[in-house]
């Protein structure tokens, strides 16, 4: 089993990758842009607060806030607000 370290630090860079790929896939004046823009809103916020909880030394949280992060991003894929690749290992749709 990956220890907390590796697998936070693998988390985070799962995360930021999923980031840049992620693109609302609806006009951004539209609710279902402003929802796409809502779930990368807070996978950005999660990336964030995980990188502060790591700083500070606590891994448990900073593993959970860039799980929940990414989350955020699959979530918005699942339901068709978020373009995102169909291949590879950065996304379960």
């Amino acid at each position: 089993m990956a220890d907390i370290v590796e697998k936070t630090d693998r988390y985070e860079q799962l995360l930021t990758q999923a980031l840049t790929e992620a693109a609302i896939a609806s006009p951004s004046d539209s609710p279902l842009g402003e929802a796409a823009a809502d779930c990368i809103e807070m996978a950005e916020s999660y990336l964030s607060d995980g990188r502060h909880f790591r700083d500070e030394g606590d891994l448990v949280n900073a593993l959970a806030s860039f799980s929940y992060g990414h989350a955020w991003l699959d979530a918005g894929a699942r339901i068709g607000v978020l373009d995102v690749p169909q291949e590879g290992h950065l996304f379960t749709v």
